[in-house]
């Protein structure tokens, strides 16, 4: 995997575009950190691929929140504790409309 400047990306378009209709993944960094991964796509598979994507950010989202539960220990909580934390927030922000 390649890794390209946002300044590259601005400066070189037409080779990058190449690359990436060619099959290469780039990700693109500013200030040395990753920012945005460019792959290329097609026409007929444009509704899958977003669907992927958007399968692949939810199940990060959902392992991040598993690992958090973990390590803070709130996997223990039980079902009734749930339900008062609920109620609490619920009358707090009745409270505050």
């Amino acid at each position: 995997m390649k890794f390209v400047t946002v300044r590259e990306l601005k400066q070189k378009t037409t080779e990058i575009w190449r690359l990436v209709k060619k099959g290469e993944e780039l990700v693109i960094t500013s200030n040395g950190k990753p920012i945005a991964l460019l792959t290329g796509i097609s026409e007929d598979t444009l509704e899958d691929d977003l669907d992927t994507i958007r399968r692949v950010s939810a199940l990060k989202s959902l392992d991040r929140i598993h690992r958090e539960s973990l390590k803070k220990g709130t996997y223990k909580i039980s079902m009734e504790e749930i339900d008062r934390e609920i109620k609490k927030v619920r009358r707090k922000q009745k409270g505050k409309q």
